[in-house]
């Protein structure tokens, strides 16, 4: 069937060029990319996608009770070393001011 159809400039840059890579007609590739869009859209699939979760556990020798104690020890020895910067700078420490 003949038919007159206005592209806007963008689109008819796209398809033309899509021709070229496809060295196919204009006219194919057009009711091509008509064909693949009009298609209905695939439907879900039945199950859902189940995500199994894994017991990875700590490595040997990891105390889980001691963590938080790690954590502040190295949130101290940061701090402890910032003040030191700040106060070989001629700078004054926040105690100070």
């Amino acid at each position: 069937m003949r038919t007159t159809l206005t592209l806007e400039d963008d689109v008819f840059d796209a398809l033309k060029q899509r021709a070229r890579q496809l060295e196919q007609p204009f006219k194919q590739v057009v009711n091509d990319i008509l064909r693949r869009g009009l298609r209905p859209e695939r439907a879900m699939p039945s199950e859902p996608f189940r995500v199994r979760p894994l017991n990875c556990g700590l490595q040997p020798g990891v105390d889980p009770l001691r963590l938080n104690q790690l954590s502040d020890e190295l949130e101290a020895e940061a701090f402890l070393e910032k003040q030191a910067r700040v106060g070989g700078q001629g700078g004054k420490a926040a105690s100070d001011r």
